[in-house]
């Protein structure tokens, strides 16, 4: 697959392949079928990042071959948004035409929403000065004269410069609700929105009739908090990284949530405070006895959870499960299925045309 061509009329096989080797995955454990949710065969990726390209005059975006490292230009790039697609060209000419904005730069980050919000950092190797800004004003002004709501900031070591701000503010329609979420350049977002609404649907419908209160480790920005915030009494939810608690903070105002608490502590820490092991300045006035969390929602990194957060996981009747690592997913269940037994499991095809996929299980007590 070259990065201007997606073999789209091979979507549908190479979906039934990931439906077989997650179903190979999960033979060990019993399971219903496997629920599976399609992406948009193109334009499903809402940021895309490239280096850059200098050769005479001419300046291009360019991708490397995973096998030959070889310089691959990219003209278009179809997987990604429709957006990032007519801006590419754009922002090419205007930096091969201002050469302020052209020196030294290497590489270009697009930041794109469903709602149709850009922003687009441009990074260099070499210090950005008063000149350079008065250029990058002059090119942002520009594309919102041409209908963009775009935003740019620079930067190089140790250097991020930003004209206006350095977020977009998405709108997702989950199950006829509009959800806002601010999305901050340079932290982690869902990459495929259309992927990203069937995830929250889901988690929403097999929540639907939840008791209790609703525990959530590695919130992020509160994506699935503040969609599942409304299915129970009380949500409790933590993340370590400051600019994804501050979002996350954002959009609990911005979609008049009121039952949703942040916590700044990661995944490991909690679990210390939960067991007692630690106290935290951070959970001073914050009573965790006032929370009756019969459900966990856990979306772990790549390494899946570790071994104590495993064990206070299997104290809740239900755990909610994402997994962007089907392999640490089996891991792990080899441990929860001691305890829990999964009620429900769907595939969100997340990364298209690549091995990677998107998993979910809830997991009830046995």
């Amino acid at each position: 697959m070259t990065p201007e061509h997606l073999p789209i009329t091979q979507y549908d096989s190479q979906l039934t392949e990931k439906h077989q080797r997650l179903s190979q995955l999960l033979s060990s454990y019993p399971h219903p079928e496997i629920e599976v949710f399609r992406s948009p065969v193109s334009h499903y990726r809402m940021r895309a990042e490239f280096r850059l390209w200098h050769e005479d005059d001419d300046l291009y975006h360019i991708m490397f071959d995973q096998a030959t490292k070889s310089r691959i230009p990219v003209t278009q790039f179809p997987a990604a948004s429709q957006l990032i697609n007519q801006l590419m060209p754009i922002m090419i000419d205007a930096l091969k035409q201002e050469q302020v904005l052209r020196h030294k730069i290497f590489q270009i980050d697009y930041l794109t929403t469903l709602s149709g919000e850009a922003l687009v950092t441009l990074l260099y190797h070499r210090p950005l000065n008063d000149e350079w800004i008065a250029a990058a004003k002059v090119l942002r002004d520009r594309l919102r004269q041409m209908g963009f709501t775009i935003d740019i900031i620079g930067r190089a070591t140790k250097t991020k410069i930003v004209l206006d701000k350095d977020y977009i503010e998405e709108a997702l329609n989950v199950n006829g609700e509009t959800l806002v979420y601010r999305q901050v350049e340079n932290s982690f977002t869902q990459p495929n929105a259309a992927i990203n609404i069937s995830m929250l649907e889901w988690a929403q419908s097999i929540t639907q009739n939840a008791t209790g209160d609703l525990l959530e480790l590695y919130c992020g920005n509160g994506n699935f908090s503040i969609a599942l915030a409304k299915n129970f009494n009380q949500v409790l939810a933590t993340e370590i990284a400051k600019p994804s608690v501050e979002s996350a903070q954002y959009n609990i105002s911005a979609n008049n949530i009121d039952n949703l608490q942040i916590i700044r502590m990661s995944a490991e820490e909690f679990t210390q405070a939960m067991q007692g092991v630690r106290e935290f300045t951070r959970l001073k006035g914050i009573d965790l006895q006032a929370y009756n969390c019969e459900t966990i929602f856990v979306d772990p990194p790549r390494s899946g959870l570790d071994e104590q957060t495993l064990k206070m996981v299997q104290q809740y009747p239900r755990i909610l499960y994402i997994s962007c690592n089907p392999e640490t997913l089996r891991e792990n269940l080899s441990v929860l299925s001691d305890t829990h037994a999964i009620s429900r499991v769907a595939l969100f095809d997340q990364f298209p045309y690549t091995h990677h996929m998107e998993s979910g299980v809830l997991l009830t007590l046995r």
